[in-house]
C-alpha cells in the first residue's frame, strides 16, 4: 500500500510526490484491511493538506481500498531535510531552487545566495519572501534575468 500512497503528487508542487517531499510519514494496514496513513504538513496551516488527504483516499480507492484514515502528525515538525535526493533533483529540474539544509538547535542558517535553477549562477536576489505558495520565496537571477521559486528551508 505504501507504493500507492507514495506516488501521490503534491498539489502545490506537482513535480514531486508526497514521499519525495517528506510529507508521507507512515502507512499501516491492519488485519481487517483498514489503512491508516500519517502525513505531516510542510508548515502548520498548510492549505494543501485537505487536497493531499483527498488524493490519498482517491488513490487507495482506485485499488479497492475504502476503509482509510489519513492522520495529520505534527510532531516532529516537518523539515526540508526530509526532502529526498530525487525530490530535490525534481525541484531543480523544474525550475524551483531546492532548499539547503535546515537549521537545527541554536544555529541560524542564512540564505545569502541561491543558485539559479535555470543557469546555475549564484548571482541572484530575493524579490519577495513569499512566492507562489507560502513555503516558497520568489527570487530572480541577475545573470539570465529569469525569476524562480526557492523552497524555504525549515
Amino acid at each position: 500500500m505504501r507504493e500507492v500512497v507514495a506516488a501521490v503528487q503534491d498539489p502545490e508542487l506537482p513535480v514531486v510526490t508526497i514521499e519525495q517531499l517528506g510529507i508521507l510519514r507512515d502507512v499501516r494496514v491492519d488485519d481487517g484491511g483498514h489503512v491508516t496513513v500519517d502525513i505531516t504538513p510542510t508548515y502548520s496551516g498548510c492549505p494543501a493538506m485537505d487536497a493531499i488527504r483527498a488524493d490519498i483516499e482517491s488513490a487507495l480507492a482506485e485499488y479497492g481500498i475504502h476503509s482509510v484514515d489519513v492522520l495529520t502528525v505534527l510532531a516532529p515538525a516537518w523539515t526540508t531535510d526530509w526532502i529526498t535526493p530525487d525530490g530535490r533533483a525534481a525541484l531543480q529540474d523544474h525550475g524551483i531552487a531546492p532548499p539547503g539544509p535546515a537549521a537545527h538547535g541554536t544555529v541560524t542558517a542564512l540564505t545569502l545566495s541561491v543558485r539559479c535553477p535555470h543557469c546555475g549562477s549564484p548571482d541572484t536576489r530575493e524579490l519577495s519572501r513569499f512566492g507562489s505558495t507560502a513555503c516558497k520565496a520568489l527570487w530572480v537571477c541577475r545573470s539570465c534575468q529569469e525569476p524562480f521559486d526557492h523552497m524555504k528551508a525549515l
